[in-house]
């Protein structure tokens, strides 16, 4: 049986656990969906909404580029992007918002498990930044994991 690279596997199954995790926000109540987290803070809604345009972007804009030594189309305004992911948010059902990330997220794990074991430690350079396919992904994953951990927070804050 062949091994996958560990630090693949380990980007592979945080998607899958995010992909879990936003599939278990459907039992969120709409006031708690949409409520922002804190004051001046996005809600659950606009949190989960504003991965799914990153998420198109890594997989159809840096996947293929970083696996073949292209230059790196640019990336869009995070600002931008970010404010138009809210505004969908606030007019779009709950089901419908998780319902993209979900699409969005498993094509971005299809597309990361299709990349092959020997490119993770390799050395890309992005802008004037130089790290490697792990480290890339490893700093996508933590953002997640910081919009996990302030949701997380705001549902235990408000359900007890």
């Amino acid at each position: 049986m062949i091994m996958m690279n560990q630090l693949k596997k380990e980007i592979l199954n945080h998607q899958q656990n995010s992909i879990d995790f936003v599939r278990s926000l459907v039992n969120l109540s709409e006031k708690e969906w949409r409520t922002p987290i804190e004051e001046g803070k996005w809600s659950i809604a606009e949190i989960v909404a504003h991965f799914k345009p990153w998420d198109e972007f890594i997989t159809n804009q840096r996947i293929p580029f970083l696996i073949t030594n292209q230059s790196l189309p640019n990336s869009p305004n995070v600002d931008e992007l970010n404010k138009e992911s809210a505004l969908f948010a606030r007019k779009e059902s709950k089901q419908t918002i998780i319902n993209n990330f979900v699409k969005a997220r498993t094509e971005l794990y299809e597309a990361t498990k299709e990349i092959s074991d020997e490119w993770w430690e390799k050395t890309i350079i992005i802008k004037a930044t130089t790290l490697s396919l792990y480290d890339y992904f490893n700093g996508l994953a933590q953002h997640d994991s910081h919009h996990s951990e302030q949701i997380k927070q705001y549902v235990e804050k408000n359900l007890n």
